[in-house]
C-alpha cells in the first residue's frame, strides 16, 4: 500500500500544471525568451563536466574530469527586464597521492559576472518573439563583455529558440590584447506534459585572438556539439540536463603527446559534455 501511496504522489506530481513564477531553462547552453515578473527572485545552480586528457606529473597523458560550476541569483527588476549575478568556480588543476594535472582553460574562469536580460514585447506579439541580454564578466584570466540576441517562437508545445551571442575578451585585463568569440546556439524543445519537456539543442564556441597564431590552436575552434536535453519543471523547482556529442573532428585524439609541462596538445572540449541546471524560485 505504500508503494502505492508514493507511486500515486509521484504520478500525479510528474502530471500537475507548473504555476509558479520560475523561468525554467529546458535547453541549458541556450536562454529562452521569458523574464521573472518584478519582484520574483530565482537560484539556479549549473555544473558541467567533460572528460579530457592531460600531461600527468610523470609526463605522461592521464584522463580526468574537466568540470566547471556557476551559481545565478536573478531577479525580477520588472516584468520585462531581469537581473542576474553569478559566481563562478573553474578548476585549473588537481593533485592526488599520485599525480598532479593541469587542466586547460573550458569555457568559464573563476570569478564573477553581472548581467540584463530584456525582452522587447510581449510573447505572440511579434513574429519572431525578441529578447536582448548584455553581461560584464570579471574572472581569473580577463575581462569579458558578452551580448545574445535571444530569438523564439512558439508553436502550440513546441518551443523552438536561438541564442545569437558574442563575446569581446580582455586577457589579463589587458585592453590591448584580446580575443573575439562567437558562441551561437540552438534548440527544440516539447512540452509533453507540464513536467517533463524534451529536447534537442547544438552549440557552437570559436575563439579569434588578436594575435591570430598559426597553425591554429584546435582548443579556439570551432567546435561543436549537439544532443538530447529534458527538464522537469516542478513549479518552484526545476532540472534540466543536457549530454552532448562533439560534432567537430569527433575522432581527434584528447591528447597528442608534446613538450614536459605543456598542455597546448591537450584538448580542452572532451568527446562528450554534459551540462545540468538546478533552478529554485522564492
Amino acid at each position: 500500500m505504500n508503494r502505492s501511496i508514493v507511486a500515486s504522489g509521484a504520478l500525479a506530481l510528474l502530471l500537475a500544471s507548473a504555476t509558479a513564477s520560475a523561468t525554467p531553462q529546458p535547453l541549458p547552453f541556450t536562454y529562452v525568451y521569458e523574464t521573472l515578473p518584478k519582484g520574483s527572485l530565482e537560484l539556479e545552480q549549473y555544473a558541467d563536466y567533460t572528460p579530457i586528457r592531460v600531461e600527468g606529473s610523470n609526463t605522461q597523458p592521464v584522463t580526468y574530469g574537466a568540470t566547471q560550476f556557476q551559481t545565478e541569483f536573478e531577479y525580477g527588476i520588472s516584468d520585462r527586464l531581469e537581473l542576474g549575478l553569478y559566481v563562478t568556480i573553474a578548476p585549473a588543476s588537481s593533485q592526488s597521492s599520485q599525480t598532479y594535472v593541469a587542466i586547460p582553460p573550458l569555457t568559464e574562469g573563476t570569478g564573477i559576472k553581472e548581467r540584463l536580460r530584456l525582452r522587447l514585447a510581449e510573447e505572440g506579439e511579434w513574429p519572431l518573439d525578441v529578447g536582448l541580454y548584455g553581461e560584464l564578466v570579471e574572472n581569473e584570466r580577463e575581462l569579458e563583455l558578452e551580448a545574445k540576441i535571444i530569438l523564439q517562437r512558439r508553436i502550440g508545445d513546441l518551443k523552438i529558440v536561438a541564442n545569437l551571442w558574442g563575446e569581446r575578451e580582455y586577457e589579463n585585463f589587458d585592453s590591448h590584447q584580446g580575443d573575439w568569440v562567437i558562441n551561437p546556439t540552438l534548440g527544440l524543445t516539447y512540452q509533453v506534459t507540464p513536467v517533463f519537456h524534451p529536447g534537442i539543442e547544438g552549440w557552437m564556441r570559436a575563439e579569434f585572438p588578436d594575435s591570430n597564431p598559426h597553425p591554429r590552436p584546435f582548443n579556439l575552434g570551432p567546435v561543436a556539439y549537439a544532443g538530447p536535453t529534458m527538464m522537469f519543471d516542478f513549479g518552484n523547482f526545476w532540472w534540466s540536463t543536457g549530454v552532448y556529442l562533439r560534432a567537430t573532428e569527433a575522432s581527434r585524439p584528447l591528447f597528442d603527446g608534446g613538450a614536459v609541462g605543456s598542455t597546448t596538445t591537450a584538448d580542452a572540449f572532451g568527446h562528450v559534455w554534459v551540462r545540468m541546471i538546478i533552478g529554485l524560485s522564492f
